[in-house]
């Protein structure tokens, strides 16, 4: 039933769906399912080129087995502000994390973000992130170093002398940018080609078009985020 486990049948759709190049969506239509549970399942085993229904149930069930315990504690039990339902929370953050690592970021990298992303404060210690993904300092470290070199967090000092990472409004601003210009290097380059290859022969034409198509889009795209940039400093109302 929606909003339940799924079943093996629904396993078995899903793999089937993949087989024959379904988008997520229309898989999650067809079971009515939520998309993010139809894509988190299939990035959490194997993803869209190795999903495999049997194999997929199995390691679902295992990883039930190994929560219990946990869950025996409640994880509702803990304070949430707002008035939040943590296990909603939590499966959000599920959602949120398997989305990202389908962007391309990897899992840990994934997982800090999502953290920075739900945290109301929008920053961390890397001991606080450390504490609350349950893994090593060295790994929080390394992902924090990726988010940092893609403009995805930033780096600043608290009172106590202790760098905290964050995200703001301005950073998704530039991330953008950054991700624009970096097709600039691969369209000077192609048009190097261009120049060694001959500007009459195949191969030229071909490294020439992939140019003007990357100069084409980092352009629109530069363009439509200085436009759109005040929407992310614009605040909802309240009530």
């Amino acid at each position: 039933m929606p909003g339940g486990r799924l079943t093996q049948q629904e396993r078995q759709q899903i793999a089937l769906g993949l087989a024959d190049s379904l988008p997520y969506a229309e898989i999650a239509r067809r079971l009515d399912r939520p998309t993010s549970t139809i894509t988190r399942e299939v990035m959490r085993n194997g993803g869209p080129t190795a999903y495999r229904a049997d194999l997929a149930h199995r390691a679902t069930e295992r990883r039930a087995h190994r929560r219990r315990p946990a869950s025996s504690r409640g994880s509702a039990s803990v304070p949430q502000p707002h008035g939040r339902d943590a296990e909603a929370v939590a499966e959000y953050e599920e959602t949120l994390t398997t989305v990202l690592m389908a962007s391309g970021l990897p899992k840990m990298t994934a997982r800090v973000l999502t953290c920075l992303f739900t945290t109301d404060a929008g920053s961390l210690t890397a001991s606080q992130l450390a504490q609350r993904l349950q893994v090593s300092p060295a790994s929080i470290s390394k992902a924090i170093a990726f988010l940092e070199s893609q403009s995805l967090v930033r780096r600043e000092r608290d009172e106590r002398r202790r760098d905290r990472y964050v995200v703001d409004d301005e950073l998704f601003y530039q991330a953008t940018i950054a991700s624009a210009r970096a097709n600039d290097q691969l369209v000077e380059t192609a048009r190097q080609g261009v120049a060694v290859l001959g500007p009459r022969t195949p191969a030229a034409a071909r490294l020439e078009n992939i140019a003007r198509f990357l100069d084409f889009i980092s352009e629109s795209i530069t363009r439509a985020a200085e436009q759109a940039r005040e929407v992310l400093h614009t605040k909802r109302e309240t009530t």
